[in-house]
């Protein structure tokens, strides 16, 4: 999907596995289709990433539009309930809004994808093309500043269905983002049918 080299596979949420996330230091970008499981195990990883006496942030990108919207949130907090995640209600101008956080703090950024339509389609309806490089240089300006974080995006990028010119270009501008992070992160995860795939290891910065 992300890199051309043999992938581990893996079980999700096994708790050994999450292990090696604990008081290291690391960027980790995860991928998958909708409903993967993917942003339950980006907390299980951000939450083992989290240092003692510093704090633990979720940052919601997503702006609601309809009933399913609604429902995905709720579903979230309530997984997330008592895990100690301060959320941050982020729909753009990202390195804007986390500038008053901890940067020794462990950051969860869910999702690259919501922020994306967020900062290239508009209430008025006019479309940001130059959004996704913008998004891009902030994401990975972030990615550099921050000691530990897990960005969550979504595969939309498997069917044939030919879609219209707006949405081609979010689809093009959300696969350039991923790259970038791919590149930058020390670990690369695809949720897939119920298993974590891993492309790229990290190299744990101390």
């Amino acid at each position: 999907m992300f890199l051309g080299t043999s992938a581990a596979v893996r079980e999700l949420l096994v708790p050994r596995e999450l292990r090696r996330f604990a008081a290291t230091t690391m960027r980790v970008f995860i991928s998958g289709g909708c409903k993967n499981g993917k942003s339950r195990y980006a907390q299980d990883i951000a939450k083992k990433m989290q240092r003692e006496n510093r704090p633990l942030y979720y940052l919601a990108t997503m702006l609601p539009t309809d009933a399913e919207d609604r429902d995905r949130i709720a579903r979230h907090r309530c997984e997330r309930e008592g895990w100690g995640f301060e959320t941050i209600e982020i729909s753009g101008n990202i390195t804007e809004a986390v500038a008053m956080c901890d940067v020794e703090g462990s950051f969860l950024l869910d999702s690259v994808t919501a922020l994306l339509a967020n900062e290239m389609f508009r209430p008025d309806a006019a479309m940001d093309s130059d959004a996704p490089q913008k998004l891009s240089r902030e994401l990975a300006s972030l990615a550099r500043r921050l000691k530990n974080i897990v960005f969550v995006s979504d595969f939309i990028f498997s069917d044939a269905r030919i879609y219209d010119e707006s949405t081609e270009s979010y689809r093009k501008g959300l696969a350039a983002i991923d790259r970038k992070l791919v590149e930058i992160c020390d670990t690369v995860l695809e949720a897939s049918g119920g298993i974590i795939i891993e492309y790229k290891k990290d190299c744990i910065r101390r």
